[in-house]
C-alpha cells in the first residue's frame, strides 16, 4: 500500500477469493476457526438482499487490504434497528493507514442511512492497538460480554 487512496465500497460475490484471506486473518487473529459451512454459509448471507448482514471492503491502489461485516438487530430499547458491528479486519501491511477508520465509519454511515439507533461493536480487552483506534470513534459502555455456546 503506497500512498494511494483507499476506496470503501460492498464486497461484490465475484471477490471471495480476495475477501477469504483476510476472513482467515481474521479468524487467527483471534484464535478461532470455523467449519467450511460457516463461512459459505456467511458468504451467501452477506450477497443476499433478504438478509440484514453486510460486508464492505477497504481497497488500496485496487488491492483488498480490510474487510468490516456488520448486520442490523432489533432492541428493546429502541425504536430504530441497532448496527452491529461484528468483524474488522485489515491486513498488516495495511494497518495505521486510515483502513480501519474508514471501514467503522463507513458502517456508521450505512447505519445512519438504514435508520439504525446506533452502531456497537466488541472487541478483547487487551487489543490495544484496535481500541486505541475505537476510543477515537465511540464511548465504551464499560460491559463484559458473557456467552454460552451450542
Amino acid at each position: 500500500m503506497s500512498g494511494g487512496a483507499i476506496l470503501i465500497r460492498p464486497l461484490r460475490p465475484d471477490e471471495r477469493a480476495a475477501w477469504e484471506p483476510l476472513w482467515n486473518g481474521y479468524l487467527t487473529f483471534y484464535e478461532t476457526a470455523v467449519s467450511r459451512d460457516v463461512t459459505d454459509t456467511a458468504w451467501r448471507r452477506m450477497h443476499d438482499p433478504a438478509e440484514p448482514m453486510f460486508g464492505l471492503g477497504a481497497y488500496a491502489n485496487g488491492a483488498l487490504v480490510g474487510i468490516v461485516h456488520y448486520l442490523f438487530h432489533r432492541s428493546f430499547w429502541a425504536i430504530g434497528n441497532y448496527c452491529y458491528l461484528q468483524d474488522l479486519f485489515v491486513a498488516e501491511s495495511a494497518r495505521g493507514k486510515g483502513a480501519g477508520r474508514q471501514l467503522i465509519l463507513a458502517v456508521e454511515q450505512a447505519a445512519r442511512a438504514a435508520g439504525a439507533s446506533r452502531v456497537h461493536w466488541l472487541t478483547k480487552e487487551d487489543n490495544r492497538a484496535a481500541r486505541a483506534l475505537y476510543d477515537t470513534l465511540a464511548d465504551s459502555p464499560g460491559f463484559i460480554q458473557y456467552r454460552k455456546l451450542f
